[in-house]
């Protein structure tokens, strides 16, 4: 959930590098975010890359409203933010974000970063089914 297009882009293109693009379902504000999540015909996501800084619906919202929702609730969200500002990281683990990770600053740092939290989600980690 990214409203920026070229960080989208910077996104999208880190994930082709590592064979994951044809995954990507990209909304571009909050309220999108919402109704895409929680649209019964819409594919489940495997993982939630969100941004907090969401224009119509902030991603503090966003992840509030997933993380109350049942359906929602195993669905692992990162939160992907310019801000290091504890106070960001602080409300966003007590929404119970999976995991907070500040925006790199270049192209490579996208690279290593995207392709770092998709082989902890998507090999490493055990996650929990899809409630039915």
């Amino acid at each position: 959930m990214e409203d920026d297009a070229g960080d989208a882009l910077l996104v999208a293109d880190a994930l082709d590098t590592h064979g994951l693009a044809e995954y990507i379902f990209h909304v571009g504000d909050g309220r999108q975010a919402l109704e895409f999540l929680q649209d019964p015909a819409a594919p489940r996501p495997d993982l939630v890359l969100l941004d907090l800084n969401l224009p119509r619906v902030s991603g503090h919202e966003v992840l509030s409203v997933v993380k109350n929702d049942a359906r929602l609730a195993t669905i692992p969200v990162v939160v992907f933010s310019t801000s290091s500002n504890p106070d960001d990281i602080e409300a966003s683990y007590g929404s119970h974000a999976n995991a907070y990770v500040v925006k790199p600053q270049d192209v490579d740092g996208y690279d290593h970063v995207i392709g770092a939290i998709y082989r902890f989600f998507g090999d490493i980690a055990v996650r929990s089914p899809a409630p039915a």
